[in-house]
């Protein structure tokens, strides 16, 4: 059980001033206790699951085995590199898992917030967004991080946190800080979200190329 998460989510739940609806306790998978969890307002969960490893385990069944390779094949494309303005410096051809470049596991431990402070100061816009079922990067966390940064930038929320769509379906929730740094979840996906929901992240990637937040009421269907 990691004791930060928890630490988080009830520093979250006081900020939003979200009052406990299921106080924490044990939940079940047919007679087994499979971890312990705590509701706050019916929108926040925190939850663990008993036994389970850092990293998630995915279900191979329920993946389509053609995505990788036609994805492969698809940013291997002369004209679809050229459109991107992929730099090939010392790349024969676009990977999955490029061995480039080369990371070293003590470099994730360094922060990398400033980065995007430095962006925001020049000028950029700049959106973070996370799904909500990523095991790897909670969305808990990269939420803390942009509030984290947004104060240190002195930028006033202009956009309060709210639920944004995809056609008629709530898409997620987002919150924009002085109309250049944007935070959003994506509900339903994965840590990988152009895979798991590739839609919202298309309505999500258009709202901000667009300058705008991401869409507050329900598509007609003439706007769709």
């Amino acid at each position: 059980m990691d004791l930060a998460y928890i630490s988080l989510v009830n520093e979250l739940a006081k900020e939003l001033e979200l009052k406990t609806t299921v106080p924490y306790r044990v939940w079940f998978e047919g007679r087994q206790v499979t971890g312990w969890t705590q509701v706050y307002g019916d929108i926040l969960s925190f939850a663990t699951i008993k036994g389970a490893a850092h990293e998630a385990q995915q279900d191979t069944k329920n993946i389509d085995v053609c995505v990788e390779d036609e994805t492969v094949t698809y940013l291997n494309r002369e004209d679809v590199q050229k459109a991107s303005h992929a730099w090939l410096v010392g790349v024969t051809a676009w990977s999955v898992y490029s061995t480039v470049l080369h990371y070293e596991k003590k470099n994730l431990e360094i922060p990398t917030i400033h980065v995007l402070g430095s962006l925001v100061k020049s000028g950029i816009r700049v959106l973070v967004f996370s799904g909500d079922g990523d095991s790897v990067i909670p969305l808990l966390g990269t939420c803390t991080l942009v509030n984290e940064l947004a104060k240190e930038l002195e930028l006033k929320t202009t956009v309060p946190y709210r639920v944004w769509f995809e056609g008629r379906q709530v898409a997620g929730w987002t919150q924009v800080y002085g109309d250049i740094l944007s935070f959003a979840t994506i509900r339903g996906a994965a840590h990988e979200a152009p895979f798991s929901q590739p839609e919202r992240l298309l309505v999500l990637f258009n709202s901000f190329l667009g300058g705008n937040p991401p869409p507050e009421a329900v598509l007609s269907a003439e706007s769709i």
